[in-house]
């Protein structure tokens, strides 16, 4: 009754089902893991902004790597931009996703390193190829708050780090390139100021990360762990098919060979 089952054909789809199982399973679980990675992330997020500020030397130093529990984390710092050396950020979005720079103003502190501040967003200009007119940075000294970021490389943002740039142009916000351009030592990582607020709302603040959505991993996981629960269900509906389609057709060819022997001979 089951001998097709060792036709060309069945075999190929079983072994097909076969493979398709452990693999479903394996992307249910990857998609469950990104789940969770949102989640702690989220958690993170929550958690830092709502911590305390503490002085940015607090959680780093020249060279330093700012490690992931210590993204977002809010932090202070006392001292006097530097807009001599003012750079943008290129290919840069605002909350509307406008297209634009950010404004990168080292602050320098009163022991004489610098700390790279991110002021926010501003749009292009006439000419992307020619440096922007930035709102000015507070004069004098100026405390900032802000939250603390780890220096942008393309392996871990994406963004291809290309060379021959306009003048004060760059595509990464990266304390050990910036040293060599300021000449002086530099905080590792790099703080996205949150107060003061610019007056006339210009620079754009950068938005808190969002720690609110989970995204549809989870749903995915689920949807994937349903595919495999269908791989067999399916396949026990295609065997159960054939089998009435051959009892069908074996019905057919038995009803014409009764006909065929009840036919009167010929004279």
């Amino acid at each position: 009754m089951y001998r097709f089952l060792l036709s060309r054909q069945w075999v190929i789809l079983t072994l097909l089902a076969l493979a398709l199982i452990p693999a479903m399973i394996e992307l249910g679980f990857w998609q469950y893991h990104r789940h969770e990675h949102k989640v702690a992330q989220n958690s993170l997020i929550s958690g830092n902004l709502a911590a305390k500020p503490v002085p940015v030397t607090d959680l780093t130093a020249p060279g330093h790597t700012v490690p992931r529990d210590d993204y977002w984390r809010r932090v202070t710092a006392t001292g006097t931009f530097d807009p001599a050396h003012e750079v943008v950020v290129r290919r840069r979005t605002s909350i509307d996703d406008q297209v634009g720079f950010h404004v990168l103003t080292p602050l320098i502190l009163k022991d004489g390193r610098a700390l790279l501040v991110n002021r926010g967003w501003i749009p292009f200009g006439g000419d992307q190829r020619a440096f922007p007119d930035i709102p000015a940075a507070p004069k004098g000294e100026v405390t900032i708050t802000g939250r603390l970021k780890a220096d942008e490389t393309s392996a871990a943002s994406g963004i291809k780090d290309l060379r021959d740039l306009p003048p004060r142009q760059v595509m990464l916000i990266n304390s050990a390139q910036q040293r060599e351009e300021l000449g002086r030592t530099v905080l590792g990582g790099y703080v996205e100021q949150i107060s003061p607020v610019p007056a006339g709302g210009s620079p754009e603040q950068i938005p808190n990360p969002d720690d609110s959505s989970i995204g549809p991993h989870m749903a995915y996981a689920v949807q994937w762990w349903l595919f495999v629960a269908a791989v067999p269900v399916g396949w026990v509906i295609l065997v159960r098919r054939e089998l009435r389609d051959r009892a069908a057709a074996k019905d057919g060819r038995s009803a014409a060979d009764t006909e065929s022997a009840q036919e009167p001979a010929a004279v």
